[in-house]
């Protein structure tokens, strides 16, 4: 009867201590667990550097020159000698240049929005940050293999195909740095 009793607390014990296999299904012994499932939790390590320039320069001319010159005789007297000549010119020369540089590094944590047919994970995440009353939220989203997921669940940013990556900024340094109402009137009309 005591062995009985020992078997029946033994197997309700292990029931009631059982785990979920489909829990566990995505865990691995040999390899540390990545984000894969819609609603897990992905890092994105924003390295960004871009710079672009563009040079131009352009020089036309056009000249033309055009004379008469007339003289004779009457009577074998000599008239005055008529000379008219009519000259244009036109030159022009242009130049422009314009330069661009950025850079942006920046940890973000981002969730996975939903699982594409071949397997790619859509990212979506943001991070607002306030000092001082100015605030700056970063807002990025993309497409991500799970082959370019890091071991420490990290993926880089320039690994995110159709990466979109805004910066957005609030507050009086933004305030200050745009025209004013008076500014963007004159532009306006003029």
């Amino acid at each position: 009867m005591k062995t009985i009793i020992t078997s029946l607390l033994i197997l309700l014990t292990g029931l009631t201590a059982a785990q979920d296999m489909r829990q566990n299904a995505f865990a691995s012994l040999f390899s540390d667990q990545k984000a894969s499932r819609i609603g897990d939790a992905i890092t994105i390590v924003v390295i960004e550097f871009s710079q672009a320039s563009n040079n131009a320069q352009t020089t036309t001319g056009r000249s033309s020159d055009i004379g008469l010159t007339a003289g004779g005789s009457v009577y074998g007297k000599d008239l005055p000698g008529t000379d008219v000549s009519l000259g244009t010119t036109n030159d022009f020369r242009g130049s422009g240049a314009t330069k661009t540089s950025g850079m942006i590094r920046t940890k973000i944590s981002a969730t996975i929005d939903s699982v594409l047919a071949n397997g790619n994970l859509l990212i979506r995440g943001s991070r607002k940050i306030v000092i001082n009353g100015e605030e700056q939220t970063i807002f990025i989203k993309g497409i991500v293999r799970t082959t370019d997921i890091n071991p420490d669940n990290s993926v880089l940013s320039y690994n995110i195909s159709e990466a979109e990556i805004r910066i957005e900024g609030s507050g009086r340094i933004a305030d200050s740095q745009s025209p004013g109402w008076l500014t963007k009137l004159f532009h306006w009309l003029f």
